[in-house]
């Protein structure tokens, strides 16, 4: 079997690099042969690091030395390789694996069931970063088992998990209170202004979410997060067709560490929005130095789409692209997007701008 080809290789590789060679100058790979149950457990974790995580798998069943190696040292495990019974797989490997920390679970085809998901919950209580995106056929038993069983997650991604409801998703905020990264793009039931007051209250660390496609979303939820999230970073509010200015004001006067927002067919958001993230640059230069001694990078919109924001004008947005100068128009760098903006096309950044007058100075000289 190739994985099992994989860690002799890896095991010979190894012994070699540990041992060296013998005296008379014959190297030890051709006369160290030891059981895999004689190797150091340390050793077999360093062996485990070269190779996949199917080949893990693979190695969980070589003999007791491995399994007690993988289940006293598997910090990550990715089981997005598997494309059947990933279910079935889950139950079997994760009541083994209690220290793992990092838990991949992405799926083309919905696999996983809640019975997987609380077998997790009850087994892994220092994970601290999950993905179960496109997992369809999951229900609310799987997010109130990870708010009991799970309590240090710090990175969450339910992406396409349409069956959720906002009350779980609240409960969930409660117990889940270190969440720093939240992907919640396509819940259209989990993610509404009911979940996102809770996650607002409770989640105060939250640094990233992305809500693309939530079309229940509406100011209320988005100003609760504005309060109770200063530390937000990164917001995708893509399709949220329901959000006005209200949201954008909220968030540039409490928001002041806000790297990169999508508004993406956000068609009620106008000029007011965009003047008042530019008028609130002032504001966050002010506390640039506080930021620093923080450990915080340098403060200010790096990306931002405003596609399809169709009522905008020219005057605001070129504004907004002065006061933010990472906020790229220029070809290989766009950050601020602006495609379908028809009355947008006169908007340029400043390299942009240099760029063009360089072109027609050298044109003018020849």
């Amino acid at each position: 079997m190739k994985e099992t080809e994989n860690l002799e290789l890896c095991f010979e590789k190894m012994m070699v690099e540990n041992i060296g060679t013998k005296s008379g100058g014959e190297t030890s790979r051709g006369v160290i042969k030891s059981e895999w149950k004689d190797i150091p457990v340390e050793l077999l974790l360093r062996i485990l690091s070269l190779v996949d995580d199917q080949t893990v798998i693979v190695a969980a069943g070589v003999c007791h030395g491995w399994r007690d190696a993988i289940s006293w040292g598997l910090t990550h495990l990715s089981l997005s390789w598997c494309k059947k019974k990933m279910n079935d797989l889950v139950l079997s490997l994760v009541p083994k694996l209690p220290k793992l920390q990092v838990l991949i679970l992405r799926q083309d085809t919905p696999q996983l069931q809640d019975d997987a998901v609380e077998t997790i919950a009850s087994y892994c209580h220092d994970l601290q970063e999950l993905d179960l995106s496109k997992s369809f056929r999951l229900t609310d038993r799987s997010l109130y088992a990870l708010a009991r069983g799970c309590p240090n997650l710090i990175k969450l991604n339910i992406s396409g998990c349409s069956a959720f409801s906002d009350a779980a998703l609240a409960y969930l905020s409660g117990f889940c209170r270190k969440l720093k990264i939240l992907n919640l793009c396509g819940c259209v039931k989990a993610a509404s202004d009911r979940a996102l007051r809770a996650i607002g209250y409770n989640c105060h660390q939250l640094q990233s979410l992305n809500l693309g496609w939530c079309d229940r979303v509406g100011d209320e939820g988005v100003k609760s997060l504005a309060y109770g999230c200063p530390d937000l970073r990164a917001l995708d509010l893509c399709g949220c067709v329901l959000i006005t200015d209200e949201s954008v004001i909220a968030l540039a006067n409490h928001c002041l560490h806000l790297r990169s927002l999508g508004l993406y067919y956000c068609q009620s958001i106008t000029d007011r929005a965009m003047y008042s993230l530019a008028q609130n640059r002032v504001k966050s230069k002010h506390e640039v130095w506080e930021s620093v001694k923080k450990g915080y990078e340098e403060e200010g919109l790096t990306n931002l789409n405003i596609s399809q924001c169709t009522a905008l004008t020219p005057p605001a947005v070129q504004l907004l692209c002065d006061s933010f100068p990472a906020l790229h128009t220029c070809p290989g760098r766009h950050s601020l997007i602006i495609s379908g903006c028809l009355s947008l096309t006169s908007v340029h950044c400043a390299c942009s701008v240099q760029a063009h007058r360089a072109a027609s100075s050298f044109s003018l000289a020849h």
